[in-house]
């Protein structure tokens, strides 16, 4: 009997085994905080730590430079000796008004021509951004007079108004109206058609968009045009304060410069710089209480 013939088993292809995939790395513990960069920006503390030992570096280096004689008084006095002069202006026993009468006096020019500026420049510089009628009639003027320095049309101011107070104010005044009416009318073009589209949605009316979508936008804008703007009126405080003045700060310098009382026209800076930023700190206090948003968006 003839051998069986036995069946030949086919090869059966095996699948390749799944590849292995790595550990899932453990889920952080609850309270633990994730870190999104690598960079850190640093924090307002250490920018004042910084700016408080930049300060004090280039006042011990003013020390030292006028102390050991490198740098004759004519040209830069000693701390003492500014000291000294802010010391008997502020007691009233310099041949001179009282430190406390020439700031006043300051304070009174440029805060009425700031806030005047507020009044009238933020309004025009809203209408400029929402109407182009307004736009046409303001720009033109507005862009003609901007880049002149206030020294170039004061003469003008002089022969139109006298020189009492009213020059002073307004070449003060025209010195911040620019930047504000500008900041306002940039301001106005910060609100996204997406936002205006949905409150128009909501069924909200013409002027209550205004209010409630364009004018928190603006308000940014506008706050850092009113920085803007204070700064440039004590830069025009010594400019205005040329005409026929018997007090103020600028005065103060420009009277000392004639007699080349350095030490006088060095604290006179001081005194003015000084206010100038404690102003603009108080800007920037209020535009976090009146925009804790901007900057997180």
């Amino acid at each position: 009997m003839p051998d069986a013939i036995l069946p030949v088993a086919t090869p059966v292809a095996v699948a390749p085994p799944p590849p292995t995939r790595p550990a899932a790395a453990p889920a952080p513990a609850a309270g633990a905080k994730l870190k999104t960069s690598a960079f850190k920006v640093p924090g307002e503390g250490s920018s004042v730590v910084i700016s408080v030992v930049t300060v004090g570096a280039l006042f011990v280096l003013w020390f030292v430079l006028t102390n050991i004689g490198l740098i004759k008084p004519l040209f830069l006095p000693s701390p003492q000796a500014v000291f000294q002069q802010f010391y008997e202006y502020l007691t009233g026993q310099a041949n001179d008004k009282p430190l406390w009468q020439h700031f006043l006096a300051s304070m009174f020019r440029v805060f009425s021509a700031f806030l005047l500026a507020c009044v009238t420049a933020i309004p025009i510089g809203i209408a400029m951004g929402m109407s182009r009628w307004a736009r046409g009639i303001f720009d033109p003027p507005l862009e003609f007079y901007r880049p002149l320095p206030p020294l170039a049309y004061l003469p003008l101011i002089i022969i139109w108004f006298g020189i009492d107070e009213l020059p002073k104010v307004l070449l003060i005044f025209l010195s911040c109206f620019a930047p504000l009416a500008l900041a306002a009318r940039s301001g106005m073009r910060s609100a996204s058609q997406e936002q205006i589209n949905a409150a128009y949605s909501m069924g909200a009316s013409y002027m209550q968009v205004i209010r409630h979508v364009i004018l928190p936008s603006a308000l940014p804008d506008i706050l850092v045009g009113m920085r803007i703007a204070i700064g440039f009126g004590w830069t025009t405080l010594v400019a205005a304060e040329m005409v026929a003045a018997n007090m103020g700060l600028g005065q103060m310098v420009l009277n000392a410069s004639n007699f080349l009382r350095t030490d006088i026209v060095i604290m006179g800076i001081i005194v003015i710089g000084v206010v100038a930023y404690l102003f603009d700190l108080l800007m920037r206090w209020l535009e976090r209480r009146l925009v804790p948003w901007k900057g997180r968006m």
